[in-house]
C-alpha cells in the first residue's frame, strides 16, 4: 500500500471497532472491520484468538449484536443500504443464517435486545413504532404507537423492558417507560416539555435503570427504580455533557465527559464520586468496562489514527497491515457569534496564510466535530487547504440550550454561526476570502446547499454529500423516525407550518446560487432520499448553475472502501479545480 498517495492510504488502511462482548461469555466478542475492503462483522474468540468474518455482503454490514451466552450473532439485513429489513442470526462459530425473530415483519430498526429466554425487537414503519417480544413459540406485540419509540434495554432476568418513546409528541426530547414482557406498565418517567431523557440500560445486578437527563442544562446521569419510583440524579463534578454505562458488576458507572471537542474517561461511583482514568488528549468514540474492571476504549486524535486501547496499557485489538498515516493536530478557535461563543477546530497546512479554506459543517444536526482522526480533514490539509470544523448552534457537547437553539429555524441559525467563523478566519489571516468553500454530508450537505443559496457572496465552492435539498419532498419520502424528528424540529409538518419549510429549504434559494457545487447522492438513501435531491438538481440545471453530480449505488454513505476512495477523489479533485490548487496524485 506504500505506493499509494498518503491521502489514499488513510482511507484504505484496515480498521477495527471497539469489540462488544457477550455478557455471560466475555471472551466472545464482535467487532466491525474493513480488512476485506468492505466493512463487515467479525466474531473474535479471545480465548483462542480466532477471528471469523460473520457477514459478507456486497454493500457491507455494521449492525450486529451478540446473545448473552455468546452462542449467536444477530445482524441486520437490509437491501443495499436502505436500512429497511429484518434481523438474522448465525452461530458464533459459523453456520447458516436463519431468521432471528420469526413473526417480526420487516421495518426500520428501532432497537433490539437479545435475552436468555426471549428477545425484544423494535421496528418502525409508516404506521409508527411496534415492539415485539420474541419467544420460541412465536412473536407477540408488546407495544405499538404512532409516535417514534425504541427498545433501549432488557433486564438480565428477561422480566422488564425499557423503552424510549415520544408519545407526548416530541421525538427530540423523549420519555422513558418500563414494561413487563407481558405488557404491564411498571413505571413512566418524563422530565417535561423540552427536557429529554436518554435510556442506557438496566443494572447488571438488578432492575435499576441508568439514564441521562437534562434538568441542569446539560446531559447528566440518573438512576431510576421504576418499581418504587425512586429517582437519583447524580451530582457529578465533571465539565461538559456526560454519557455513561454500567461497570460489569453494577458497582459504578463508566462516564465519558465531552467538552470542547475532546473527551475524558471516568469511573463514577453511585454516590457521584469521580475517579479519572488515564487517557491521552483526543477523543474516545466508545468505551466498555470489562468484567475484570479494566476499561477498553476506542481513541484517536486529529493527528493520530484510531487505536483500541485498555486502561491496562495494552492495545486490545489491532487491524492487520500498516496503520493509516497520521496528520496535523488541530487548534481551537472561539468566536463571538450571534447566539454565543462558537467553538471550532482548525487544521492547517505548512506555511503561513491566508490559505484556501474549507469550512466543514457536520451532520446530525445533533452531533459535533471533535479532536478525532478524520481522513477527509487530513486529505484536505494535504491538498493545501486550511480546514475549519464549526460546532455551530445545534451541536452536542455544549449543553442543551446550544443544541436546541436551532428549533423552529433550522439551517439558517447554524449558517449565521458559520458566517461568523468565516469572518473570523478572514480577519485573522487564516482564510483567503476569495477561496472559501463550504462542505458537509447529510445535515452538513443540507447546510452546504442552503448556505450556497442564502450566503452566495461568501463561498467560492461547495461540496454537498447526501444532502437534504428539497425539504418538503425529503419529508414526504424519508423514513418515519425522521419525519417525527422534523415535526419536533420545525414545530410541525410541511402541511402545518409550510412557511418554515419553505424558508429553510435549499430549493427555495437555488436561483441565488453562484458558486460551483458538487453533489453526491446515494440511490437507496432513506434519510436524504434521491427524489428530493433530483428536484434540486433539476432546478439548478434549469437555472444554468455550475453543478457536478456523483451518484453511487448505496444508502446514506457507503461501506465499501473502493467507493469511499472514489468519492474522496471526486471531492478533492473538485476542490482543487475550484480553489486553484494542484490536484493530489
Amino acid at each position: 500500500m506504500s505506493e499509494l498517495p498518503v491521502w489514499e492510504q488513510r482511507y484504505r488502511a484496515a480498521r477495527v471497532t471497539l469489540p462488544d462482548w457477550a455478557e455471560d461469555a466475555p471472551d466472545r466478542c464482535l467487532y466491525v472491520s474493513n480488512v476485506t475492503g468492505t466493512f463487515e462483522l467479525y466474531a473474535w474468540d479471545r480465548g483462542t484468538d480466532e477471528h471469523r468474518r460473520v457477514t459478507a455482503r456486497a454493500n457491507g454490514t455494521t449492525d450486529g449484536l451478540l446473545s448473552p451466552d455468546g452462542e449467536s450473532v444477530w445482524w441486520f439485513d437490509d437491501t443495499d443500504g436502505d436500512e429497511f429489513g429484518v434481523w438474522r442470526a448465525q452461530p458464533f462459530a459459523g453456520g447458516p443464517d436463519v431468521e432471528a425473530a420469526p413473526g417480526v415483519p420487516a421495518g426500520y430498526p428501532a432497537g433490539c435486545e437479545i435475552g436468555r429466554t426471549l428477545s425484544v425487537v423494535g421496528i418502525s414503519t409508516d404506521d409508527g413504532s411496534t415492539v415485539y417480544v420474541v419467544r420460541p413459540e412465536g412473536a407477540t406485540v408488546l407495544y405499538a404507537c404512532e409516535h417514534d419509540a425504541d427498545v433501549a434495554a432488557l433486564s438480565r432476568d428477561d422480566r422488564l423492558v425499557l423503552l424510549e418513546h415520544s408519545e407526548h409528541g416530541d421525538s427530540r426530547h423523549r420519555a422513558l417507560r418500563v414494561l413487563t414482557v407481558d405488557g404491564d406498565v411498571v413505571g413512566d418517567l418524563w422530565d417535561g416539555e423540552g427536557l429529554g431523557l436518554s435510556a442506557v440500560g438496566f443494572s447488571p445486578t438488578g432492575s435499576t435503570v441508568l439514564a441521562l437527563h437534562e434538568q441542569e442544562g446539560r446531559q447528566l446521569p440518573l438512576l431510576w427504580d421504576a418499581e418504587t419510583g425512586r429517582v437519583d440524579r447524580l451530582s457529578v463534578e465533571l465539565e461538559g455533557d456526560l454519557s455513561a454505562d454500567w461497570y460489569a458488576d453494577g458497582s459504578a458507572l463508566l462516564v465519558v465527559a465531552e467538552a470542547r471537542g475532546r473527551t475524558t474517561l471516568h469511573r463514577v461511583g453511585l454516590d457521584g464520586s469521580v475517579t479519572t482514568l488515564n487517557t491521552p488528549v483526543g477523543s474516545v468514540t466508545g468505551a466498555t468496562a470489562r468484567p475484570d474492571g479494566t476499561v477498553e476504549f476506542s481513541w484517536s486524535s486529529a493527528a493520530s489514527p484510531t487505536v483500541i486501547r485498555s486502561t491496562s496499557g495494552e492495545v486490545v485489538l489491532a487491524a492487520p497491515g500498516p496503520a493509516a498515516p497520521g496528520s496535523v493536530p488541530v487548534t481551537d478557535a472561539f468566536v463571538d457569534g450571534p447566539g454565543g461563543t462558537i467553538h471550532s477546530l482548525v487544521a492547517q497546512p505548512p506555511g503561513t496564510g491566508p490559505f484556501p479554506t474549507v469550512f466543514v459543517v457536520h451532520g446530525g444536526p445533533h452531533h459535533l466535530h471533535s479532536d478525532a482522526f478524520y481522513s477527509d480533514r487530513a486529505a484536505m490539509v494535504d491538498l493545501g487547504c486550511a480546514v475549519v470544523d464549526v460546532n455551530f448552534r445545534g451541536s452536542t457537547g455544549y449543553g442543551s440550550a446550544w443544541r436546541d437553539a436551532i428549533t423552529g429555524r433550522p439551517g439558517l441559525t447554524e449558517l449565521e454561526d458559520v458566517a461568523a467563523v468565516r469572518a473570523w478566519a478572514v480577519a485573522t489571516g487564516l482564510a483567503d476570502p476569495e477561496r472559501c468553500a463550504i462542505s458537509g454530508g447529510s445535515w452538513g450537505g443540507y447546510l452546504t446547499l442552503l448556505g450556497l443559496g442564502t450566503q452566495p457572496e461568501l463561498w467560492a465552492a461547495g461540496v454537498a454529500a447526501v444532502p437534504v435539498a428539497d425539504y418538503v419532498a425529503a419529508y414526504e419520502d424519508e423514513m418515519e423516525p425522521l419525519k417525527a424528528f422534523d415535526d419536533a424540529l420545525f414545530g410541525g409538518s410541511p402541511t402545518e407550518v409550510p412557511e418554515r419549510y419553505e424558508q429553510c429549504s435549499p430549493l427555495t434559494y437555488v436561483d441565488a446560487v453562484v458558486a460551483p457545487v458538487l453533489v453526491l447522492a446515494g440511490a437507496n438513501d432513506p434519510r436524504c432520499p434521491i427524489r428530493q435531491i433530483d428536484n434540486w438538481l433539476a432546478a439548478a440545471e434549469a437555472a444554468g448553475k455550475d453543478v457536478e453530480v456523483y451518484r453511487f449505488d448505496a444508502g446514506h454513505g457507503s461501506l465499501v472502501v473502493d467507493e469511499r476512495v472514489r468519492q474522496a477523489r471526486a471531492e478533492l479533485d473538485f476542490l482543487a479545480k475550484r480553489l486553484g490548487l494542484e490536484p493530489l496524485p
